[in-house]
């Protein structure tokens, strides 16, 4: 009977330290921090379970001609990740924006952008595949592309009527002084502007149809637009363009229903909060983007549909700023964020934490980069955590 009651003892002491014990996070940064720009990251779980991240590199952005896709693997249950490799390199081009995604039949993609005459809106999207990726740190490329894309003819229409939904406010009327909106419809007359400029920056979306959606965005227009391939990446055609006050740089999400909602970033006018639009036909049509209650001070979010249902965002929280960067969590597919936590949170001016990428691993745990600045010391930070890790608020 001691034995038992011992036993029993142990097995509550268990449970109640168990009960206590704080959800799964750890942290650390994926190469050592240095002094050149490295942003934009994006992060993937092969089928193997290793980790892949990648991110540009450089002397700037666009105006720097030496910047390069910089990668890097973690392997399954590793600890350090590898040394960093070239991912892709266009000579004497910036590339920027990458993305990676594993496609329903396992292929690894890396989409990205060569800028074009040192300007966002010249830029040309690309894109590598690879079959052979879970050999070595660096993946043996097979194929590579670009992707063009046509708004098509109604392009400028749809913006002008768009713009026309949201009542845009010009302010004061010059026979000089165009409106913003006649200024965007003539430009959407254009084709070599139409079928340029078209930018990666979040993670794709598979339908349960096989349909995959590449969420794009243009800096000239200020908007966005999905990429379509129904043959998994042969052919790709526009969606509808995202018409709002600055809606860039989608990142897309799947409701129960079918629903498709996309949050971006604003690059618009005051108040700064993360836009909104929806599709209800697989990405082909969108509403106009709108307002959300969520601050967003110009700067890239993410949002991934959980395996149990719920909807985690990662994003900076506040209008001003990226020295706050937070994870919220929601119950009722984005209506409300009931739970926050900060991943990041610095004085202002003290520190640069933006541009992240996110996933649920197979293992349910959350998976984490993006962009680590503080002072001159800069590097991509990669963070792992259990769900509940965030219900315990900052």
């Amino acid at each position: 009977m001691k034995v038992i009651s011992v036993l029993s003892i142990l097995a509550i002491a268990v449970l109640v330290t168990a009960a206590w014990a704080e959800p799964f996070m750890q942290s650390e940064l994926i190469f050592p921090a240095q002094d050149k720009h490295c942003h934009g990251s994006s992060i993937v779980e092969c089928p193997n379970g290793d980790l892949r991240a990648v991110w540009f590199y450089g002397s700037g952005e666009r105006s720097a001609d030496d910047v390069i896709v910089q990668g890097a693997r973690r392997k399954a249950h590793a600890k350090e990740w590898s040394p960093v490799f070239t991912a892709a390199d266009t000579p004497g081009f910036p590339d920027c924006n990458p993305v990676l995604y594993i496609d329903a039949k396992q292929k690894l993609w890396l989409f990205y952008v060569p800028v074009l005459a040192h300007a966002w809106q010249d830029c040309m999207l690309k894109y590598r595949t690879s079959v052979d990726y879970q050999k070595k740190d660096a993946p043996n490329w097979s194929w590579q592309d670009v992707i063009v894309l046509k708004p098509g003819d109604d392009f400028a229409k749809n913006i002008k009527a768009g713009l026309k939904e949201l009542d845009l406010d010009e302010g004061m009327w010059s026979a000089y002084a165009p409106k913003y909106s006649e200024l965007l419809a003539e430009a959407a007359t254009d084709l070599r502007k139409c079928e340029t400029g078209w930018m990666t920056r979040i993670h794709p979306l598979t339908l349960p149809s096989g349909r995959m959606l590449l969420p794009l965005y243009s800096d000239g227009f200020n908007l966005s637009i999905v990429a379509i391939t129904d043959d998994a990446g042969q052919t790709w055609r526009a969606s509808k363009p995202i018409v709002g006050l600055g809606p860039i740089q989608p990142s897309l999400v799947r409701k129960k229903d079918g629903t498709i909602a996309a949050y971006m970033r604003d690059s618009g006018m005051l108040p700064q909060r993360a836009q909104s639009a929806t599709s209800k036909d697989d990405g082909e049509t969108w509403s106009v983007a709108r307002d959300t209650d969520l601050p967003n001070p110009s700067s890239s979010l993410e949002v991934v549909a959980l395996k149990d249902g719920r909807w985690v965002m990662v994003f900076n929280d506040t209008e001003d700023g990226r020295h706050s960067l937070a994870i919220s969590m929601s119950d009722d597919e984005g209506q409300s964020w009931k739970w926050k936590r900060h991943l990041e949170l610095a004085e202002k001016g003290k520190g640069g934490f933006a541009y992240p990428s996110m996933i649920q691993a197979r293992d349910r745990r959350i998976h984490i980069t993006y962009t680590h600045n503080i002072s001159e010391h800069k590097s991509i930070k990669h963070v792992a955590l259990d769900p509940e890790w965030i219900k315990q608020g900052s």
